[in-house]
């Protein structure tokens, strides 16, 4: 099965929380099959800066639309609570332009 190839992503950066790392990180592992689950995210990378103590995650979709049904959902609306954020998160689009990789079939 060839996987899709990512068209856009999308940068969720900024994300700082009131909770210690260990328990942050107990939330989103415990939150993964829920994302998983989410239609047209190719993949989904998460990022931690030590010196600034926060979060980011970084997300691969295979269509405009498939982003665009994320952000209205409610498991995209969730996460300030889940995370207990300081402040909301910087986003940013970008549309992929070229890929190093091109998926394999498996």
């Amino acid at each position: 099965m060839l996987e899709a190839r990512p068209i856009i992503m999308l940068i969720v950066r900024g994300l700082k929380s009131k909770l210690p790392r260990e328990e942050l990180e107990r939330r989103y592992k415990e939150r993964l099959p829920q994302f998983r689950g989410v239609p047209g995210l190719v993949q989904k990378y998460y990022s931690y800066d030590e010196t600034t103590e926060e979060w980011a995650g970084i997300y691969l979709w295979e269509s405009e639309e498939a982003l665009s049904g994320y952000l209205e959902s409610e498991l995209c609306k969730s996460i300030s609570a889940a995370y207990e954020l300081i402040k909301p998160p910087q986003i940013e689009r970008f549309p992929i332009v070229d890929i190093l990789r091109v998926p394999e079939c498996e």
